[in-house]
C-alpha cells in the first residue's frame, strides 16, 4: 500500500515551463513518519532550521566548530589519558626515520625491519638503510612494469576502466611488501651513506609528475603505433628507448646508484668495522640475512567477495616484471594479532598496513577509535562496519608502519600496540605511536610475519592458487 501511495505522488506535471511535483501541496513532516519530497523546498528548509534552532546544544557545537575546527573541537582528552607508552613486550630500535614529502612509507617500514637485523648483527646503536637506493630501482622497475602492462592491453579501449586505471598512476610512490622483496632480491640494499637522500627523493612530487607525464606519452605512442600496424618486436624496440629516457631522468633526480661501496661503522663498544667493495645483494645477505621467502602477507578483509582462508593477488599490481606477484592470505583479525604477537615475543618487529587517517591524532601519536567524538558533536551516527567501509570507499590501506611492541593484559590479550612511524621524531613520543586494540580491529588490514608463526594449514592456504582481485581493489591501495 505504501509503495502505491509513493507511486501516486511521484509523477511530474509540466505547465508553462515550470515543473510541479504533486506532493508539494503536502507538508511531509518527519516526526509524523512521512518521507521528504524528492526536492528541497522552502518548507523543508524552514523545518530543518526550526529543528536546529530548537536545541541549544547545536548552537554551542556550531560556535565550537566554527572557531576551532571539527577535529579540534571533538577531540576526546580521555583517549590520550588512557593510552600509555608502556608495553609488556617492547623492542629496541634505532633513531626514527623520516620519509618527508614522499609516499615511501611501505619502503621505510620494510627497511626499518631490515635495519633491525643489521643493528643486531653489527652491535650498532642505530643504523639507516638507503631509501633513495630502493626508490631509484622501484621507479625504474615500475616504469618498465607499466609499459609492459600497456603492451599487454593494446586491444583494450582507451576509455575503458582498465586503461583509465593504468594511466591514473603509472608509478606512484606507494608499494607493497612483496614489491619491496622483489627489489631486494634483485638489487639488495645499501647503507644510507652509500646513496643519501636528495631533494627529489625527500619530496617526490616534481620528479613523479615529470615521469608520469613521460610514461603517459609513451603509452600513447605505443598504442598509436600498434593501431598503425607496428609489430610487438617493433613496439619493444620503442619501449627500450623509452626506458633509457626514464633511467636518465632518475639519475638526474636521484643520482646514479652505486655498483659497489664500503661499509664503515663504529659499534656500541667503539669498535670500528670496515667491509669494502660490497654490492647491495652481498650486503643484504651478509648483514641482514633474512630469507624473504619465509615471510607471508596476512590481510583482514571481511567482505563477502573475499572468504577467509583463501589466498589472493591483484591484477596489474607489481614493480619487478619477473618478480614474485603480490600475494595475501585473508584471515580473521584475531589471527593477525596472534601472529604479530608471536613474532615480537621472539624479538622481531612486524611490518603492517593500515588506514592511518582514521580516528588518529598526529601530534599525540594516537590511533584510537575514541580519539574524537565527532558523532556526538555533530549529532549523527557513524555506524558502518569494517566490511561496509571497504565496500563503499570509506576506508582502505593508506600507510605502512612497524610494530615494535605490544602490551598484554593479565589474561595475555593485547590492549595497546607500540608503533614505529616514519614521519620523524616530532609526532607522538619521539616518533612512536600508540594504537588501541579496538583501532587494530577496525583499521588494520595487513601484517607480514615469518611463516613459522603460522599453522601448516595456513601456509598451504597461502600457497594455493590465488583468487585474482581487480586492479582497483582496496587491498591493493597501498601501492598507489
Amino acid at each position: 500500500m505504501l509503495l502505491k501511495k509513493l507511486l501516486f505522488f511521484a509523477p511530474l506535471y509540466k505547465c508553462r515551463g515550470r515543473c510541479y511535483n504533486q506532493t508539494q501541496q503536502y507538508t511531509l513532516r518527519r516526526k509524523k513518519g512521512f518521507i521528504m519530497n524528492h526536492d528541497i523546498t522552502n518548507e523543508v528548509l524552514a523545518e530543518f532550521s526550526t529543528a536546529f534552532s530548537s536545541n541549544p546544544v547545536n548552537r554551542i557545537a556550531m560556535n565550537a566548530v566554527t572557531s576551532a575546527g571539527l577535529l579540534a573541537a571533538s577531540k576526546n582528552p580521555m583517549a590520550q589519558r588512557e593510552s600509555r607508552h608502556s608495553y609488556s613486550i617492547s623492542l629496541e630500535q634505532g633513531e626514527i626515520t623520516n620519509q618527508k614529502q614522499s609516499g615511501r612509507c611501505w619502503m621505510f617500514a620494510a627497511l626499518n625491519t631490515f635495519r633491525f637485523e643489521v643493528m643486531k648483527n653489527l652491535n650498532l646503536k642505530t643504523f639507516e638503510l638507503s631509501q633513495n637506493y630502493t626508490l631509484f630501482y622501484d621507479k625504474l622497475e615500475k616504469s618498465n612494469y607499466f609499459l609492459e602492462s600497456i603492451l599487454e592491453t593494446l586491444d583494450e579501449p582507451t576509455q575503458g576502466r582498465l586503461i583509465s586505471f593504468l594511466l591514473s598512476a603509472p608509478l606512484g610512490d606507494g608499494g607493497q611488501w612483496d614489491m619491496l622483496c622483489n627489489l631486494v632480491r634483485k638489487y639488495g640494499v645499501v647503507p644510507k651513506e652509500a646513496m643519501p637522500e636528495t631533494v627529489s627523493s625527500s619530496a617526490t612530487r616534481e620528479m613523479t609528475s615529470a615521469l608520469t607525464r613521460k610514461l603517459r606519452e609513451d603509452a600513447c605512442r605505443l598504442r598509436k603505433a600498434y593501431a598503425d600496424g607496428s609489430t610487438l618486436d617493433e613496439l619493444r624496440q620503442k619501449k627500450e628507448a623509452m626506458m633509457e629516457e626514464i633511467y636518465r631522468v632518475l639519475c638526474i633526480c636521484l643520482g646514479e646508484p652505486p655498483k659497489t661501496f664500503d661499509l664503515e661503522v663504529t659499534d656500541k663498544d667503539d669498535k670500528f668495522i670496515r667491509d669494502t667493495n660490497l654490492t647491495g645483494t652481498a650486503f643484504f645477505e651478509k648483514y641482514v640475512g633474512l630469507n624473504l621467502d619465509d615471510y607471508v602477507s596476512l590481510i583482514n578483509a571481511p567482505t563477502a567477495d573475499k572468504p577467509y582462508h583463501r589466498s589472493y593477488s591483484v591484477k596489474f599490481l607489481g614493480n619487478v616484471k619477473e618478480g614474485c606477484p603480490v600475494r595475501y592470505l585473508n584471515l580473521p583479525i584475531e589471527e593477525l594479532k596472534k601472529a604479530a604477537i608471536a613474532q615480537m615475543k621472539d624479538g622481531s618487529p612486524v611490518w603492517f598496513g593500515c588506514d592511518v587517517g582514521k580516528d588518529s591524532s598526529r601530534d599525540e601519536g594516537l590511533l584510537d577509535t575514541n580519539t574524537y567524538q565527532t558523532d556526538k558533536l555533530l549529532g549523527v551516527t557513524f555506524g558502518m562496519n569494517k566490511a561496509e567501509r571497504l565496500e563503499y570507499g570509506e576506508s582502505l590501506m593508506t600507510h605502512a608502519m612497524v610494530f615494535q611492541g605490544v602490551n598484554l593484559d593479565e589474561e595475555g590479550k593485547p590492549n595497546r600496540w607500540r608503533v614505529e612511524n616514519s614521519w620523524g621524531d616530532a609526532p607522538g613520543k619521539k616518533g612512536y605511536y600508540v594504537m588501541s586494540d579496538e583501532w587494530f580491529d577496525e583499521y588494520m588490514y595487513q601484517i607480514v610475519v615469518n611463516k613459522k608463526y603460522l599453522p601448516d594449514s595456513y601456509i598451504a592456504e597461502y600457497d594455493s592458487e590465488p583468487i585474482m582481485l581487480e586492479p582497483w581493489d582496496p587491498m591493493g591501495s597501498l601501492a598507489l
